[in-house]
């Protein structure tokens, strides 16, 4: 049987979402072979065409070109899920965004979102977004934009929310906020693309069907976050714009690839 390269990130939502392909629990002619990486690693992974399946920001997608195509399942979209700023002290975004700023990587999608909403950007320092917190707490720098699990842990910092960018997106555009999608190589087949959107389709469902299934593999991949916080993580990210996109979730990300070009 083909062996196709998936590569994900080790964050709950992604361990959940895509437990069941990745364990051969979803009838798939192919079997993968996860990459567990940073979403920032995997967008310079999609530049070079290293993954024949990867998940992809949406703010990666002008940088691949046609080196991918996008599937309609497996996507981290939806309301309420946006970037946030957070800094010591409370502030303005532009304030907050004029000064040294930790981000977690160029090609993310929190990264366009913070151009587009303050383009008046300072200092810029790429950091991974696990320490991004750290940054903000200790001075090294002045504030942050954070993903994934840090938007529930910043408080524990002792750091305050500056902006939400979800909220922004949404206030502006009336859509949901589209953070990443998963994509499939442009030289694969287009049967094996339409069966590896089937099997990610149904990665998803059985996620959602047997919740418990993948609390071990989660956790592995998660070991310093408390059940409660990958909970909450995968209720926020992990929605029925991860099953389909839909007509709404496709003209979102069409909506800020087109924006992206305001940036360059």
């Amino acid at each position: 049987m083909r062996v196709l390269t998936f590569g994900y990130s080790p964050c709950p939502n992604d361990t959940f979402a895509f437990h069941a392909l990745a364990h051969g629990l979803v009838e798939a002619p192919f079997r993968v072979e996860p990459v567990l990486l940073d979403i920032e690693e995997l967008n310079a992974r999609a530049r070079r065409g290293e993954l024949q399946l990867t998940k992809l920001s949406v703010g990666a997608f002008p940088a691949v070109g046609d080196r991918y195509r996008l599937l309609r399942s497996g996507a981290a979209l939806g309301r309420g899920v946006g970037p946030l700023v957070v800094a010591r002290e409370p502030a303005s975004l532009e304030q907050a965004a004029a000064g040294r700023l930790a981000i977690p990587g160029r090609d993310t999608t929190a990264f366009l979102l913070l151009r587009l909403a303050a383009p008046g950007l300072g200092e810029v320092v790429e950091l991974r977004y696990d320490r991004i917190l750290t940054a903000v707490a200790s001075g090294e720098v002045e504030a942050g934009l954070i993903i994934h699990e840090s938007r529930f842990t910043y408080a524990e910092h002792g750091l305050v929310a500056v902006a939400d960018l979800g909220d922004w997106w949404e206030s502006q555009t009336g859509m949901p906020i589209p953070l990443a999608g998963i994509c499939a190589r442009a030289d694969l087949d287009d049967e094996l693309v339409a069966a590896a959107e089937d099997a990610i389709r149904a990665s998803v469902e059985h996620a959602f069907a047997h919740r418990e299934a993948s609390r071990e593999y989660v956790r592995a991949h998660a070991q310093e976050l408390s059940d409660e916080v990958c909970d909450a993580h995968i209720d926020l990210y992990v929605n029925d714009f991860t099953v389909d996109l839909g007509d709404d979730g496709l003209r979102a990300i069409e909506q800020l690839v087109g924006r992206a070009s305001l940036t360059a």
